[in-house]
């Protein structure tokens, strides 16, 4: 799904088959979650607070949070795939949810300044030294915290996105990549030491369904 030499419309397919695994995954509902969390004592008078998702893809978990998160929070997705960044804006526009979507390289530029910084099955595409970056440039950029989600490697979670691509799309991409993003993924400790490595000694990991791990910290002397 990286690749991109990748078919349009097998890009688009395999975005489609991963929006049915995010809804079924709550991935939306745990980053919301984890958001309200880090702002626990938000009064709605107060500004909206802007949230970037990082490495949107085609857009569905952004929308879903901005949709959870309500008008307190002003959500804009930032993906390297000026494809999928197209099929996140259709997709905002059919639906009226309110959400911005841009084209941004995090690994290349810096990630924007913002309240909160979140992401979702991103880090294990990428090997420890660039996915140090991302976490450093997220918490640099974000007055207020962060969250990740991302996939935890298992035979557990081999077997569901196994079991997941098989029975929910015909995506042969999709069908590729679900087990293979598994086999790439970390395991706690190996969480617990890229974070450690990044410079978040404090931020909270919980394991999540299906196979995830959360991961959430708090700027220093945020306010909010």
């Amino acid at each position: 799904m990286d690749d991109p030499a990748l078919d349009a419309g097998q890009h688009l397919d395999a975005l489609r088959a991963l929006s049915r695994i995010n809804a079924l995954s709550r991935t939306a509902p745990q980053l919301a979650a984890a958001v309200r969390r880090l702002t626990p004592r938000r009064r709605p008078e107060a500004r909206p607070l802007h949230v970037i998702d990082v490495a949107c893809g085609g857009g569905d978990v952004t929308l879903d949070l901005a949709r959870r998160l309500g008008p307190g929070y002003r959500v804009t997705g930032i993906d390297v795939s000026p494809r999928a960044v197209a099929r996140a804006a259709g997709l905002a526009a059919r639906t009226g949810v309110v959400a911005t979507f841009e084209v941004c390289d995090v690994l290349a530029a810096a990630c924007p300044r913002c309240d909160i910084a979140v992401s979702s099955l991103f880090l294990h595409h990428l090997d420890d030294g660039p996915a140090g970056t991302v976490l450093r440039g997220m918490a640099a950029a974000a007055t207020v915290g962060g969250v990740v989600s991302d996939l935890v490697r298992s035979r557990r979670g081999l077997a569901l996105a196994y079991l997941a691509t098989q029975v929910l799309t015909t995506s042969h991409v999709a069908r590729v990549d679900g087990p293979r993003s598994v086999r790439a993924a970390r395991t706690l400790d190996e969480v617990r030491s890229l974070l450690g490595a990044a410079g978040l000694h404090d931020a909270r990991l919980r394991r999540a369904w299906p196979e995830r791990v959360v991961i959430e910290w708090a700027a220093a002397g945020a306010l909010v």
